[in-house]
């Protein structure tokens, strides 16, 4: 029945596929199978060697997941892209559920999922966080409750696109605060990004946790970068 449904909408208002911008098959959800297979998917030793160069210096981060390879012009580009600047939220949703995928092989113990903060007057304008929509979508999956009440972000920082790594680092200190802090103390959490360059903002927010009191801190994103 739902096929059939889909198949009626889509004669007349029919769903693109945000990679491609062909039309959706009925039993397509959201991105098209062939845009789906054509995303570089992050191998281990890629993830190994992002944590080492990123967070294994700090020891705040205990933990490093990513699913795809972000690759400039490529199909995955033209998703994310959709998803921030399209306000095709539930493209978060769906990343997010792909990405639980990888992390239910870890032997995480997380009691909190935590979507990486925005400013308030960036989120003003964009309308939404995208990466609270890939939290709603990791935590549907993995059955663990996500909160954006637990870190803020207090400093409202330029973009990090064409920073280099420790220009990112100075961009991104000291702008997020902990709002509850008797909720983070002995707690495990999953820190969630939507792309992974150097590691910055999410090393930040780890921070952040880590002198609340945070017990044990992981941190994932959709993508890292090449």
């Amino acid at each position: 029945m739902n096929a059939i449904l889909t198949q009626f909408f889509d004669f007349f208002l029919p769903r693109l596929c945000p990679g491609c911008e062909k039309k959706l098959a009925a039993n397509e959800d959201l991105i098209c199978v062939d845009c789906l297979e054509s995303i570089l998917i992050a191998d281990d030793e890629r993830i190994q060697i992002e944590f080492s160069k990123n967070f294994s210096a700090a020891q705040v981060i205990e933990d490093f997941y990513s699913k795809f390879v972000f690759e400039t012009d490529k199909t995955l580009q033209q998703i994310i892209h959709a998803l921030k600047y399209k306000q095709q939220f539930k493209l978060g949703y769906f990343l997010g559920k792909i990405l639980a995928q990888g992390i239910q092989t870890k032997e995480w113990q997380i009691d909190f999922i935590v979507p990486v903060p925005i400013h308030h007057l960036k989120k003003a304008e964009r309308g939404f966080n995208q990466s609270d929509s890939i939290a709603k979508g990791l935590s549907s999956v993995l059955n663990i409750p996500y909160t954006t009440k637990l870190i803020k972000r207090i400093k409202h920082t330029e973009s990090q696109t064409k920073l280099n790594m420790n220009q990112r680092a100075q961009n991104v200190a000291d702008a997020f605060k902990a709002k509850n802090p008797s909720k983070i103390a002995g707690k495990n959490f999953l820190l969630v990004d939507d792309v992974c360059t150097t590691g910055a903002t999410l090393q930040e927010c780890g921070i952040v946790l880590y002198k609340a009191g945070a017990k044990k801190i992981y941190a994932s994103s959709v993508a890292i970068t090449e």
